[in-house]
């Protein structure tokens, strides 16, 4: 049971992870999940590209932390933490993707309700290709996959609940994804594919 007294934290990955770099939010908040243990009052969620029925999952909580692919203009690959009111405006420019604009709603669903988190955190990092179409990660950007959970990490223990290490990484059948759409799986079939081509 969860402590009166306890945040309740949201780490939510957002994006496509049929579009190359779009991915990005989703396979973070995958390895998160994979390599950390979070106490009862954190939930862990692939948002994936659901949109507005992400409002109710905001509406429970105080925190919340983002991982996603964002047009920032800067370098493929830079991760950039932006905060609090500052995020709505990042989930809005240059728009990368359907997802993008169905995040700024729920963030302003969330708000007109009266119910959006006290604490919002965006982990975004800037893209190199949303262009190919069942493509991996380029490595820029899968390269931020583990300082972009460092960060997360630290948010955490500011919120009051640190992650902790799992001795061994959860295996398939308690991961967020599917084997088949995991990122080693993923990315190995879409090698494969290549190669044939």
């Amino acid at each position: 049971m969860q402590p009166e007294n306890k945040k309740r934290i949201l780490v939510l990955g957002i994006g496509n992870i049929l579009w190359a770099d779009e991915g990005f939010g989703v396979r973070a908040v995958e390895e998160f999940h994979r390599h950390y243990v979070i106490d009862d009052n954190v939930t862990v969620l692939d948002g994936g590209t659901q949109g507005l029925y992400l409002v109710s999952f905001l509406e429970q909580a105080d925190c919340l932390i983002v991982f996603d692919a964002v047009d920032y203009g800067l370098l493929p690959g830079q991760l950039k933490l932006v905060r609090d009111d500052e995020v709505p405006k990042f989930t809005a420019v240059k728009k990368v993707s359907l997802h993008q604009t169905g995040f700024q709603e729920v963030l302003s669903a969330a708000d007109l309700l009266g119910r959006r988190p006290r604490e919002l955190a965006l982990i975004g990092c800037q893209p190199m290709n949303l262009e190919h179409w069942g493509g991996p990660l380029t490595t820029p950007v899968r390269l931020q996959i583990a300082p972009a959970i460092k960060l997360a990490c630290k948010l955490l223990v500011q919120w009051g609940s640190p992650a902790k290490p799992r001795t061994a990484p959860l295996p398939a059948s308690e991961r967020l994804l599917a084997n088949n759409i995991d990122r080693a799986n993923y990315e190995m079939d879409a090698a494969d594919l290549a190669a044939r081509d």
